[in-house]
């Protein structure tokens, strides 16, 4: 239930290049999020991607610090906040989640700004849902 599988995980360069090209965004301070209904290959409700920019923390250990600190908020809210109405839309969305904060914050922080972020991507993929049926 609480897992962050392979599976999950966005890996194709054509639907990665998709999201960004056509895919719906919006800011979520210090998250970027880019979303696009797919039809994905694998049975998961959602396929995400994680990104920090090389630009702003020249270190990986940095960059590897907050891509763990964003993965797990991720990995311990996704079911309650995303899954459990993508399931019963039977939707599949796929999903970027780009750090844009200029310095390093606590897991707190991120965790409570990652259940927001996921309330509002809920939302958004309802109202997407509602328009085109």
């Amino acid at each position: 239930m609480y897992t962050f599988k392979k599976e999950e995980r966005l890996c194709n360069k054509k639907l990665i290049e998709g999201l960004f090209r056509s895919g719906s965004s919006f800011l979520c301070y210090p998250f970027r999020v880019s979303w696009q209904p797919a039809v994905l290959p694998q049975n998961v409700p959602v396929q995400v991607l994680f990104a920090v920019a090389k630009k702003r923390y020249k270190h990986a250990v940095d960059r590897n610090l907050v891509k763990r600190r964003i993965r797990e908020a991720y990995r311990l809210h996704k079911q309650e906040c995303l899954y459990q109405y993508l399931q019963q839309q039977q939707k599949q969305i796929i999903l970027s989640v780009g750090y844009v904060g200029k310095e390093i914050t606590d897991y707190k922080f991120m965790e409570k700004k990652m259940q927001k972020l996921l309330q509002q991507l809920n939302e958004l993929v309802n109202a997407d849902v509602v328009t085109t049926a």
